[in-house]
């Protein structure tokens, strides 16, 4: 199973984000787990300077912005 992790404060980018990656994950029948990380220390701990961003499996895969669907499918092989 895929360990992802949306780092941001919890804004709405960041809440969309984690929810898009869940939608396309289900549609593709892969299992995922999906955490929201809004501390500070861990998000600054990835070197991230703009979120939302995404880890997927403990490596920086995204950061600034919502990603898009061939991002997200490209994680989930």
């Amino acid at each position: 199973m895929k360990e992802i992790k949306v780092l941001g404060s919890g804004c709405s980018k960041c809440i969309k984000t984690a929810e898009f990656i869940k939608s396309v994950a289900a549609e593709r029948n892969i299992p995922v787990n999906v955490v929201k990380e809004t501390s500070p220390e861990v998000i600054m701990s990835y070197g991230v300077m703009s979120t939302p961003a995404v880890v997927v499996d403990d490596i920086l895969m995204h950061s600034g912005s919502i990603p898009d669907r061939k991002k997200v499918e490209s994680w989930l092989k």
